[in-house]
């Protein structure tokens, strides 16, 4: 019941606030209509396998803007926390008889599944551009979208327990989503920026949205990365405890907060 009012929750908070679901698919569909067409266009030739039959924008380009809108979204989660706790709600739901950590998890599993929706939107509107993977590359990705959506909303839930006032919390967010969505995989593929940058590739490889990204691209077309499968599964357990950990009210960051 606890787990079905806090999806419900967060469900009523997305259809009542529209333009945040605009804002979440406007921003991958700019980097689509107008980056992407531009780069299909300088380097529209066939790679190497396993993907000989998609050209280079179609295969990564589309799965690092999927990757893009569970970024964002576990973010706007996590901001969601901070404005809960600031107006009291948070600390309603926190001191019921349930454990705080199936509280939390309710909580994440909320922000995923309307991060999952995002991200089909976007994939159905990708394949009127002429992004067409297999069918059978949708149900793929499912299970690769939802563990990405757990470890970057885990993320966000973490950061959202360092985060005393709401006005800080879009700087904060600034030094988090740019540079992890940069110095990752999602624009260019891996081995090209080892070619260009071995510094840049290392940092790629220790940023967990790069394998979030190479694990939902490989699912798409119908393959497993079994390395990213296990960085995202080990960030998401460690992200997850950490802000399990903060939000502890006797041993977290929050009751440092409150004791200072």
């Amino acid at each position: 019941m606890c787990l079905k009012g806090v999806v419900w929750r967060e469900w009523l908070r997305f259809l009542h606030q529209r333009e945040r679901f605009v804002s979440a698919l406007v921003r991958p569909l700019m980097w689509l209509f107008i980056f992407a067409a531009g780069f299909r266009q300088v380097l529209g030739v066939s790679i190497i396998a396993p993907y000989q039959t998609y050209i280079l924008y179609e295969v990564y380009i589309v799965p690092g803007l999927a990757g893009m809108v569970l970024l964002f979204n576990g973010m706007q989660s996590s901001l969601s926390m901070v404005y809960d706790r600031e107006t009291g709600t948070m600390k309603t739901l926190l001191v019921s008889p349930l454990p705080r950590w199936f509280l939390l998890v309710s909580k994440l599993c909320a922000g995923v599944a309307v991060g999952v929706l995002q991200v089909y939107v976007f994939l159905g509107i990708a394949w009127f551009w002429d992004v067409k993977p297999d069918w059978p590359g949708y149900l793929y990705a499912l299970p690769a979208i939802v563990l990405t959506g757990l470890m970057l909303g885990s993320l966000g839930m973490l950061l959202s327990s360092l985060i005393n006032q709401l006005e800080n919390f879009a700087g904060v967010m600034n030094f988090v989503i740019f540079p992890m969505y940069f110095a990752s995989s999602a624009l260019y593929p891996l081995w090209r920026v080892q070619e260009g940058s071995p510094l840049l590739y290392d940092i790629c490889l220790a940023n967990p949205f790069t394998h979030g990204v190479e694990l939902i691209r490989f699912a798409l077309y119908e393959q497993l990365n079994l390395t990213a499968l296990l960085v995202v599964l080990g960030c998401t357990i460690v992200f997850l405890g950490g802000a399990i950990l903060a939000y502890d009210p006797a041993r977290g960051v929050i009751s440092r907060k409150r004791q200072s």
